[in-house]
């Protein structure tokens, strides 16, 4: 009965660290079946995730630092829609006005959800990494996974060569998380893999509601390929090493100031 209890609480900590991807969602949903008048759907689904953003900012859901980093992911996912949609990769086949090289604007913060997640499951379930390799390693291994999406094209695919280094980089780090006042503790690399396949989960759904469209679904709906975990598995990595190098440098700064302040006294 506790375990089952204390499953509740954390689907229910990650319910709301998910409010940001479940306005998308839904958003997606509503205008699919439901058209709405003046403007295409693409520019409906932009102005939804800035009057979302904006209010999760102004109701203290989210600080201003977040709102950062958030922006931040905004730009890197609209960059890489971009280049895999002019290497047909995927496609926005509908109208929108605010489209740049054929990708809506609203594409952004489908990859800002993910850091929104990050950034309140953090503070929700007061995460604490153990054992965390250092900056020299971690931004290094971030840069290159984010590179191999755009240079797999043109060369060879070294995503498989990337999983093995992050296991190897990782293999004695863990994450401290608390549910309902209890301390869990879990491999890094194990919540990778489980916030990877949950995304591709996501995946499904948003192109079944006509987010975006892989070429096998141009004729009709079929379930995104198994294989894109991998794709979403480094994406979370990604997101989760530039999240954790910005929360870990500014406790370490918080903890400076504090230390000076006592130091005075």
């Amino acid at each position: 009965m506790r375990a089952f209890i204390q499953l509740t609480h954390f689907g229910w900590e990650q319910a709301l660290s998910c409010l940001f991807p479940v306005v998308i969602f839904s958003a997606l949903a509503i205008t699919q079946f439901i058209p709405l008048p003046f403007l295409p759907r693409y520019d409906w689904l932009l102005i939804i995730c800035l009057l979302m953003q904006w209010w999760m900012l102004r109701s203290g859901l989210e600080t201003k630092d977040e709102l950062k980093v958030i922006t931040l992911f905004h730009l890197i996912g609209l960059a890489l829609e971009i280049f895999k949609v002019h290497m047909g990769s995927w496609s926005y086949p509908e109208e929108g006005y605010f489209k740049i090289f054929g990708v809506p604007l609203y594409s952004g913060f489908m990859y800002a959800s993910v850091a929104s997640y990050l950034c309140q499951a953090w503070r929700r379930i007061k995460v604490e990494l153990v054992k965390w390799p250092p900056f020299y390693i971690v931004v290094p291994l971030a840069a290159a996974i984010y590179l191999n999406f755009f240079t797999h094209h043109y060369w060879i695919d070294i995503r498989w060569w990337l999983s093995a280094l992050v296991l190897i980089v990782f293999w004695r780090s863990w994450v401290f998380y608390e549910v309902n006042g209890t301390r869990y503790r879990m491999p890094i690399a194990l919540s990778f893999v489980l916030i990877g396949f949950f995304i591709w989960i996501a995946e499904n759904i948003a192109t079944f509601f006509g987010a975006w469209q892989y070429p096998n679904q141009t004729n009709a709906w079929s379930l995104v390929h198994l294989g894109k975990v991998s794709s979403w598995l480094l994406l979370v990595i990604v997101s989760f090493l530039i999240v954790a190098t910005l929360k870990r440098t500014k406790g370490k700064n918080a903890t400076k100031v504090n230390d000076v302040h006592l130091n005075q006294n």
